[in-house]
């Protein structure tokens, strides 16, 4: 539906269709382990639906948007994007299990890891590639034009696209908030956050989705930060206690 309201330069309802596919992303793998229906066939159909929603959608729609004033050259960031989602989602696939023989793939990640996800996933991604349009719609919308041409220019919204396929395809640790615990100290100033950031998205929408994407882009060093003292205080706990003074240690059977 998205491409469809592309190809008529509807770009308002295909940039919004895009984040309604995020919002239902985020509720069908709950809705499905609710239901007890979870499935390798889910697995698997869900990540298709992904690629489509998440890589082809936003590509084609910045395509026509924007990059198409560029013709092939403006085409090449478009493709890259797709592909390098494409990519980032059949890695995912890879680390599934299928019945009781696991499927070839990266090791299953250390305790610590698993609030992480390896890159940015999906839906991040397509937000972050989407972040031009959000911006120009916001800016159109305040009068500013000149800023609105300005996040609108192929070239840089081919940039932006490569750097995002990138960090798709990259195995940098990003949040994945599924086991998110907020200290008590901090549970104020995030609901009040939360409700400005809410008041934002009523008033202006598009404007709140262009900060959704930099607030993303600033957190990811922080992901980093707690990834890496995460690992160090695991590989601390590991190391071999040293032997008792004045004896001498056995080793164990």
């Amino acid at each position: 539906m998205a491409m469809r309201f592309a190809l008529e330069a509807r770009w308002e309802p295909a940039a919004g269709l895009i984040i309604l596919a995020g919002a239902i992303d985020g509720l069908d793998g709950r809705l499905a382990r609710l239901l007890k229906a979870t499935s390798r066939f889910g697995a698997e159909f869900d990540s298709l639906a992904d690629f489509l929603s998440f890589g082809v959608a936003p590509a084609m729609v910045l395509y026509l948007w924007t990059m198409h004033e560029y013709r092939g050259l403006g085409f090449v960031p478009c493709v890259m994007f797709a592909v390098c989602m494409s990519l980032r989602l059949a890695r995912f696939n890879a680390a599934l299990d299928a019945g009781p023989m696991p499927l070839p793939g990266p090791p299953p990640k250390p305790a610590y890891a698993q609030s992480f996800f390896t890159g940015v996933p999906a839906p991040a991604g397509a937000l972050l590639g989407m972040f031009p349009i959000f911006a120009a719609l916001a800016f159109e919308g305040w009068g500013w034009t000149g800023l609105a041409g300005a996040v609108r220019h192929p070239a840089f919204v081919g940039l932006l696209l490569i750097a995002v396929a990138l960090m798709l395809v990259s195995t940098l640790p990003t949040w994945s908030f599924k086991n998110f615990k907020v200290r008590r100290e901090y549970v104020l100033p995030l609901l009040l956050s939360i409700g400005a950031y809410a008041a934002l998205l009523v008033s202006e929408p598009w404007a709140a989705l262009a900060a959704a994407g930099l607030i993303y882009c600033g957190m990811l060093p922080f992901s980093f930060r707690s990834y890496l003292r995460l690992k160090r205080e695991t590989e601390a706990l590991m190391q071999p206690l040293p032997p008792p003074s004045g004896g001498t240690s056995t080793p164990a059977p």
